[in-house]
């Protein structure tokens, strides 16, 4: 068991705490802009698509929005297995919920697992959710941070990028939108983050839930999109001299 504190690995979580501080342990640092908006007739999702380790761009377009149920879905920042589990578990437990209760899942419902979930865990699950859709009270937006705490309102961001997306949220953000200024004003946020903070990057992804049904946009805006490079490899008769074109047995193991 000393051997286990020693390294921060104990099983006691004060122990485990004292021993990472004591060998210097470092968390790696996460990027991620991720955003949720409430319009006149439901909510609108948008995350970018890099994923990062470290100072490494590990994915270009991955996705960071992740399903709930038919009527909710949810973005995830932090570490990325962390929220693919995280979500699969909310998930999961609400379409039990849905087959035992024979009705819609609420977004409060996915909410109140995910708080308490990651309360237990203390911030040791690096997921922080902004979850959204729209149940029987119309449509709702909650953020979920890795303790468990929790926010609502009409616009939320969360992330990396969070600052330089909220900034345009406080800006253009107004009453009663459509559904085309929200999507609009969403990847404008998630496109502040993307070009104002180095841990986000690549596409915009959005996600619509509305009474009538759910709209997946994927690649949504494409910012910083590879450019194809057109290479020509061409070359004129005799360009190249060749020397001979025999080669002696066992030549490439004699090098």
């Amino acid at each position: 068991m000393d051997a286990l504190v020693r390294r921060g690995d104990a099983f006691n979580l004060l122990d485990g705490q004292e021993a990472s501080v004591e060998s210097n342990m470092q968390p790696v640092s996460t990027g991620t802009t991720i955003v949720g908006v409430v319009y006149r007739d439901g909510v609108v999702l948008g995350a970018d698509t890099r994923a990062t380790s470290d100072t490494c761009v590990a994915d270009k377009n991955c996705s960071k929005i992740h399903y709930i149920a038919p009527n909710i879905y949810c973005c995830g920042a932090g570490t990325a297995a962390d929220t693919d589990q995280v979500t699969k578990l909310i998930s999961s437990k609400l379409a039990l919920m849905r087959l035992n209760e024979s009705r819609q899942s609420k977004v409060a419902s996915a909410m109140t697992i995910a708080k308490r979930h990651l309360f237990n865990y203390a911030g040791y699950v690096s997921a922080a959710l902004v979850i959204g859709g729209f149940d029987i009270y119309g449509p709702a937006l909650y953020s979920v941070h890795p303790h468990g705490s929790v926010d609502s309102g009409r616009y939320l961001s969360m992330g990396s990028g969070s600052l330089a997306a909220m900034s345009i949220l406080e800006t253009k953000y107004k009453e009663a939108m459509s559904k085309e200024e929200c999507m609009r004003l969403v990847g404008e946020a998630i496109t502040a983050g993307i070009f104002n903070d180095l841990g986000s990057g690549s596409n915009v992804d959005l996600v619509v839930i509305a009474k009538e049904g759910t709209e997946i946009r994927r690649g949504f805006i494409k910012g910083n999109e590879k450019p194809r490079l057109e290479l020509n490899f061409r070359f004129a008769t005799g360009y190249i001299t060749v020397v001979d074109d025999v080669l002696e047995d066992n030549y490439f193991y004699q090098q």
